[in-house]
């Protein structure tokens, strides 16, 4: 993994709004109606093509394809692993404590902002069989549009996301929870085995870990016992891969709200620090979190590992200033040292497949722009 060595390396969390001939053809597939797998490839080519060409562009040093053939960052696991099937009257709680404090806020949010758009109804993912991996095609595939995509444009490295086994579904078939973590565990290494080996970055998406904190039917110990369960699960599946070939991102599934529940990053930090990863994403940037880098000021980054702050929010369409992402990134540089920070986002920019994402697709590029400019007046200052 490409450290910080002379200058401030700048990313982001993996996903970007899909164009919108792309998400029509989208829409078909995962509605069943009748599709040509080969015009839908050639157009998920394509616009990997062109997010890789912006992202360098606008002056992103460690892209990604944008997830932009994945209908979600969960989802997409559907076509990759046997054992499961939707459920769509399957309920299962999210943001518990803020959709308590603010019922009517969040029936229109969820409803509107986050699925209004979207190019399908997405339903939860059950087990109901023997997890295994079957999506050895699909992988490969992304492997190489991203590969194709990176060609002519200079980069340090890249990285492809791929879902945490605590994010995959929900256990209808096995007689614990811990054997079914371990099948899910068991089944992903295969994907993650083929983004590293082919010379890539993976990146664990885990929004599910701060999730955990967050459950307000849960007491502190059955929190802790909960994540560590899972992120043992998480570590088998990261068996064989080198820690420096993997960056695990944690958020809180939420972009805009209230957001006075999210777990603060003192109760995560802890666990997080024990997963197989060289870099840790998380929310930085957001005004809930902002404060959190005195952290780093008692917690002590473990040797040969890496943070990746979010230093622009995906939560809003303001495009932060280059100067106040300069002082966000010196924060954390002054704290754990500068060849150990990466510029980064709180969370990709368009999570599920949507015509309507939250922030908008100009503003997504601008953003990355005062990222960019920002990495550079802070490396001007750690680098005098």
């Amino acid at each position: 993994m490409k450290l910080s060595t002379d200058r401030i390396l700048t990313t982001h969390c993996g996903s970007l709004p899909r164009p919108k001939n792309l998400l029509d053809l989208m829409k078909i597939k995962l509605c069943g109606g009748p599709h040509d797998p080969a015009a839908f490839h050639n157009c998920v080519k394509g616009a990997v093509s062109e997010s890789v060409g912006q992202q360098v562009s606008c002056g992103i040093d460690i892209p990604t394809d944008g997830e932009q053939g994945k209908p979600g960052f969960f989802a997409y696991v559907r076509e990759r692993l046997n054992g499961f099937e939707p459920d769509p009257g399957f309920k299962f709680p999210r943001f518990e404590a803020e959709t308590q404090a603010f019922p009517e806020y969040y029936a229109e949010y969820m409803g509107q902002a986050m699925l209004g758009g979207a190019v399908a109804s997405i339903a939860p993912l059950v087990c109901t069989g023997p997890v295994t991996y079957r999506g050895q095609e699909a992988v490969h595939r992304d492997i190489e549009i991203l590969e194709a995509a990176l060609d002519g444009w200079a980069h340090e490295e890249a990285f492809l996301p791929s879902v945490a086994p605590s994010g995959v579904g929900f256990n209808r078939y096995y007689r614990t929870e811990e054997e079914y973590a371990h099948a899910v565990a068991v089944a992903m290494n295969h994907e993650y085995r083929a983004i590293t080996d082919a010379g890539l970055v993976v990146q664990l998406d885990d929004p599910f870990l701060t999730e955990i904190f967050s459950r307000p039917s849960l007491t502190p110990a059955e929190r802790r016992n909960t994540a560590g369960m899972w992120i043992e699960a998480l570590n088998y599946s990261l068996r064989g891969i080198p820690p420096e070939k993997v960056r695990f991102h944690t958020c809180y599934g939420i972009n805009e709200g209230p957001r006075i529940y999210d777990a603060p990053l003192a109760d995560i930090a802890e666990c997080m620090l024990q997963i197989n990863a060289g870099a840790f994403s998380f929310e930085a940037a957001n005004p809930r979190h902002e404060h959190e880098y005195h952290l780093w000021e008692t917690v002590k980054l473990p040797e040969g590992k890496a943070l990746i702050p979010g230093v622009i929010t995906h939560a809003s369409n303001i495009v932060e200033h280059p100067e106040l992402i300069a002082e966000r990134i010196i924060r954390y540089a002054r704290l754990v040292g500068r060849e150990r920070v990466i510029a980064g986002a709180d969370c990709g920019f368009s999570s599920q497949a949507t015509y309507k994402p939250e922030i908008h697709p100009a503003i997504v590029w601008e953003k990355f722009r005062a990222m960019a400019e920002g990495a550079r007046l802070a490396s001007r200052r750690l680098w005098p």
